[in-house]
């Protein structure tokens, strides 16, 4: 029997490229969301999952389209607590996409 597999799986090792200094903070946050979160069971749903993440974790949309902040990634610095949802959208969340078709295929 195979051990049950959870989105945080997806978070390891983190993302190579990061928008602004609060996107390491939010991709954390997420990963530790994600620890009990149950695989998803498709693309759209793990998408769906990040979205409603960023949502509940910032208050805002992963549509926007400028930056925001997020008081409590912030750590000092001038872009600091600063979240790019441009980023997100072009960059990590096709990124995880990718890893989960990869773990797909290895778990399938």
């Amino acid at each position: 029997m195979s051990q049950p597999l959870f989105v945080a799986v997806l978070f390891a090792p983190p993302s190579p490229q990061w928008g602004l200094r609060g996107d390491p903070y939010l991709w954390q946050a997420l990963a530790e969301r994600g620890a009990q979160e149950p695989w998803p069971r498709s693309e759209q749903a793990l998408v769906a999952w990040v979205a409603e993440g960023v949502r509940s974790l910032t208050g805002h949309e992963l549509s926007e389209d400028s930056p925001f902040f997020v008081e409590p990634f912030s750590h000092g610095g001038m872009s600091s607590g600063f979240v790019a949802p441009a980023h997100w959208r072009e960059v990590i969340v096709p990124f995880l996409c990718a890893r989960f078709q990869e773990a797909q295929a290895s778990y399938g």
